[in-house]
């Protein structure tokens, strides 16, 4: 429920706009999951999440405190291991990794990307004997933190964060603050190709998309161990992971690309979502949404949308689409993640308290967080 500041807040900002409701025929996919709208320090949050792969591997969270929010979004490929590996370990490394420098900054993400890289692979060690396939499980990672009236993002992969910005004439803008590893960009090809000037084949077009070494689309990772180290490689036989010559150095790295953005009056919400969203709405199509539609329920909304665009391409309606049972799903459309965040700019600096609170998607887990590292530590980044 919005508070009445919010509400105020709303009726003050927003021009009076005709809103459209969701169909039922929209809220009846068995493979969908959303919370409509909780709390968190600047303002509201909605999350949803769609099942396309058998076993889900987008993985995620929302941790809310009195004076910070972090958000995760965790795509997996190959399984769902690397993702849900991340998911309980990444946000606890950031944690202790604050604890100890007294705040968050640029140089604690990266560790705390480094560390869970590090234990996932000491994982992979440890059971690869027994599932040798788990050497060829990755997951993309995209995390937020809204602190000190600042946001902090760090990414490796295609996952993306929006933030929607209000123009002077009142327009809403998208403008993508992350950047996506991918190997369908020329400038992550040139990356690549730079970094590994004696191999000819760090990336191939293969039936029509860009991959690295044949195999893969994103050039960053938590694991996708095979194609790290060669202690990880993978036997011969299969084929889907083979690579033509052995590994010498690193084909993909765990290093993030950090971004710090003071939060403006201009900010009104940020968009975190995996790249199943992306392939089907465009940046500024997912602002406007926000923008234009109530906040409750809007990730679910964006989801839906996404889903009427697979459909549509399939030359199918939803409708149908909605009756695809998982794994199948995925010929259609991936595992879709959708958080929104709203930003009340008249709650910047005041002691407002809302719940702590700690949301794990898809799964129901819903708790109370252990975020209050940040309580009382310095607001000033190293």
């Amino acid at each position: 429920m919005l508070s009445w500041l919010a509400r105020l807040a709303e009726s003050c900002l927003r021009p009076v706009r005709r809103y459209a409701r969701m169909s039922k025929d929209d809220e009846d996919d068995v493979l969908l999951w959303s919370r409509d709208l909780d709390p968190h320090s600047l303002g509201e949050f909605s999350y949803a999440i769609v099942q396309a792969n058998e076993s889900i591997e987008d993985h995620s969270q929302v941790e809310t405190g009195r004076d910070a929010t972090f958000v995760g979004v965790y795509d997996g490929h190959g399984g769902p291991d690397a993702s849900r590996f991340v998911s309980d370990h990444l946000f606890l490394n950031l944690m202790r990794l604050a604890r100890e420098n007294k705040t968050v900054s640029e140089d604690v993400l990266r560790n705390a990307f480094s560390a869970t890289e590090d234990a996932f692979l000491a994982h992979v060690r440890k059971t690869r004997q027994t599932k040798p396939l788990i050497a060829a499980i990755g997951s993309c990672c995209l995390v937020g933190i809204i602190w000190g009236g600042k946001l902090y993002v760090a990414n490796v992969g295609d996952s993306r964060v929006v933030v929607g910005c209000l123009s002077r004439s009142n327009d809403i803008i998208a403008e993508q603050l992350t950047r996506d590893h991918n190997a369908s960009l020329e400038e992550v090809r040139q990356e690549l190709r730079s970094s590994h000037p004696d191999d000819s084949h760090i990336v191939v077009l293969k039936h029509g998309v860009w991959r690295i070494k044949g195999i893969i689309q994103v050039s960053r990772s938590i694991g996708d161990a095979y194609l790290k180290a060669p202690e990880f490689t993978l036997d011969p036989s299969i084929s889907r992971f083979h690579l033509s010559e052995p590994l010498r150095r690193p084909v993909l790295t765990a290093q993030p690309s950090v971004y710090t953005r003071v939060i403006c009056p201009q900010d009104k919400f940020l968009i975190f979502a995996s790249d199943g969203l992306w392939e089907h709405v465009t940046n500024q199509e997912a602002a406007e949404i926000v923008y234009n539609y109530p906040r409750a329920g809007i990730a679910r909304r964006l989801v839906i949308k996404a889903l009427q665009e697979a459909a549509r391409k399939r030359e199918m309606r939803y409708a149908d689409l909605k009756k695809v049972e998982k794994g199948i799903r995925r010929f259609f459309h991936d595992d879709i993640t959708v958080i929104v965040i709203f930003i009340d700019h008249e709650l910047l600096g005041k002691n407002t308290s809302p719940s702590q609170l700690s949301v794990r998607g898809f799964v129901d887990a819903v708790g109370p967080s252990e975020f209050s590292v940040l309580e009382g530590v310095s607001m000033h980044s190293k």
